[in-house]
């Protein structure tokens, strides 16, 4: 999760999706992950407090900035690099259900933000192109939830 001045995904040379200033985040899912930890990771996205106040302490919602949200699917956030040079991805879910799963935490997004939320294609070679503001960048584990 990044917080950005702005955002945006291309793909074959095409934008996609693009935001102004709010949050890109980039998601990836396991096979164990269930609506438990949809639901936790959308409710918690759209309520810290990662903006900055009149007074320049981050003190403000992405919902209290009136921010927009981008969310890209990316496997390769569950890499393994334990044995040789050549990672393994076999900890990140298969896109059969991989997609429907994110799809469903977007919409949980969604319903939470209230408002849409821009995201990327699924399964395609993407180019995104990003301001983070800060930075500020956070992992967010369903699973450890902190």
């Amino acid at each position: 999760m990044q917080r950005v001045s702005e955002a945006s995904v291309s793909v074959e040379g095409r934008r996609f999706a693009a935001i102004g200033p709010g949050l890109l985040l980039l998601c990836g899912v396991v096979a164990t992950d269930d609506d438990g930890d949809r639901d936790w990771l959308a409710r918690k996205i759209v309520a810290l407090r990662i903006f900055d106040d009149d007074a320049g302490v981050m003190n403000r919602s992405v919902i209290e900035i009136a921010g927009e949200i981008l969310a890209v699917s990316q496997f390769t956030l569950y890499a393994s690099t334990r044995k040789g040079a050549r990672t393994s991805y076999s900890a990140a879910a298969p896109p059969e259900i991989a997609q429907p799963r994110f799809d469903g935490f977007v919409s949980a997004l969604e319903r939470e933000r209230g408002e849409p939320v821009a995201k990327g294609v699924f399964g395609a070679h993407m180019q995104v192109a990003l301001v983070n503001d800060g930075p500020v960048t956070l992992w967010l584990d369903s699973k450890a939830r902190e």
